[in-house]
């Protein structure tokens, strides 16, 4: 099982990253001597970024474009659900549901398509099996 809030919040960082696929505004050769003023978050690759956008996008479909923008404010732009409540003028509870109804449709499109993100072996939780040791005694 995929942990969801981890995978949003590298599709969080991929959708920050602004880069889309557009032109670098870096001419080749000169990346490395400026340093970035951003704090690194972290993001996932295009090809996870396209799918989980795919799945956002299937809820404005559905008519959940509530869910769509406490998704996109929270993951991208970083708000607290205190402050998304504020700007959106409705409790904390609702934000709070809004964002649980998100990510579990963007879960759900997920398990339904069956799909093997990359990420996955950087995110999967795992569950840690301890064997305890036997002693052996001899006499």
């Amino acid at each position: 099982m995929r942990n969801i809030q981890q995978v949003l919040e590298r599709w969080g960082g991929w959708v920050d990253d602004a880069t889309g696929v557009n032109w670098p505004p870096i001419a080749a050769g000169f990346k490395g001597l400026i340093t970035s003023t951003r704090p690194l978050r972290p993001s996932c690759c295009d090809n996870d970024g396209l799918i989980i956008d795919a799945c956002i996008a299937k809820l404005q479909t559905v008519d959940k474009s509530e869910e769509i923008e406490v998704l996109f404010m929270y993951y991208s732009l970083g708000f607290s659900k205190r402050s998304i409540a504020r700007l959106i003028e409705v409790s904390d509870i609702e934000v709070r549901s809004r964002l649980q109804k998100g990510e579990s449709f963007v879960q759900g499109c997920l398990a339904m398509l069956d799909i093997k993100l990359e990420m996955d072996d950087e995110i999967r939780e795992h569950k840690k099996l301890t064997r305890t040791q036997k002693a052996m005694v001899v006499y």
